[in-house]
């Protein structure tokens, strides 16, 4: 059974799946970890889909690293 990302519980090492979306939930937890000027961008929503990222937290990571 695949994460649900609308309703399950997102943390850091959340894996991302094929099935994952960028819900409100995810949202929220990237504004969590990044700060509330946390927004995605075209070219983040494509990296994070590219099979890059395993976890939440990587993905988080990678936001506050390319904005430094």
């Amino acid at each position: 059974m695949s994460f649900n990302w609308h309703s399950g519980p997102i943390t850091r090492t959340t894996p991302l799946d094929s099935n994952y979306r960028n819900t409100q939930k995810v949202r929220q937890f990237l504004a969590r970890e990044c700060g509330e000027e946390f927004k995605f961008d075209r070219a983040f929503m494509v990296w994070i889909k590219s099979g890059a990222p395993a976890t939440m937290g990587e993905v988080a990571d990678e936001w506050l690293r390319k904005r430094r």
